[in-house]
């Protein structure tokens, strides 16, 4: 359904983004924002699904500032590797480049976000740094270190109960932080929405998208 184009961030920095477009005029436009294994098959499908849902949707290839075209598994040593490749890039650059998704969505009227796993982070602090018309943001674990920014725009965050990586008395702080923000657990382990993963949990992945939809409709549209 999609395709790779160029996008230019307000530094210079050129990526590659993943396009896709719905088959009826957009509803609006969205930026999925990727998690540590790149702009991959699982990604793509993310936006290809947001796509059919009528929207207009680009994901940028926010690990071009480190390597361009990295797609990655989910186990081992892709783990690994996307990790690293996530602390090269750091949080500044990979918000610049969103920004740049942002601008390229504009002339489909409002524009949201939804981040996954590194990405839900990114979805925290695009609400709080950009100009964006809402924000979604899947168990992102470094949220907890950006408390003290305030979202410009409404926010809901969803999270899993067996998370190893982000643990309940984190989601706790966020909820005492940002009482109006809705915040969400679910069943399940970091990355319960990727059916690529083996912590999927499908009955989650489908109310959290549930709720997403609902949410995007409300605020976008």
């Amino acid at each position: 359904m999609g395709e790779i184009i160029r996008i230019t961030a307000s530094d210079g920095h050129a990526l590659d983004a993943y396009r896709a477009e719905p088959e009826a005029p957009a509803r609006a436009g969205l930026v999925v924002i990727q998690e540590i294994f790149g702009v991959n098959d699982h990604i793509r499908a993310v936006a290809d699904g947001f796509a059919a849902d009528g929207f207009t949707v680009i994901a940028p290839a926010l690990f071009d500032r480190a390597e361009p075209g990295v797609e990655l598994g989910y186990i081992g040593p892709d783990r690994d590797r996307g990790r690293e490749i996530r602390a090269d890039v750091g949080w500044n650059g990979p918000v610049l480049d969103i920004a740049a998704a942002v601008a390229a969505l504009k002339p489909a009227g409002r524009v949201g976000v939804v981040g996954y796993c590194w990405g839900g982070s990114l979805a925290w602090l695009a609400a709080c740094r950009l100009d964006v018309d809402c924000s979604v943001g899947y168990y992102g674990g470094q949220i907890k270190d950006y408390l003290d920014e305030q979202p410009r725009c409404p926010v809901m965050l969803q999270f899993g109960d067996k998370d190893e990586s982000i643990p309940l008395e984190d989601v706790d702080a966020i909820r005492a932080a940002h009482g109006g923000v809705p915040v969400h657990v679910y069943p399940g382990g970091h990355g319960f929405n990727c059916d690529r993963r083996p912590s999927h949990h499908p009955e989650s992945a489908a109310k959290a998208r549930e709720r997403t939809l609902a949410f995007l409709a409300e605020h976008l549209g």
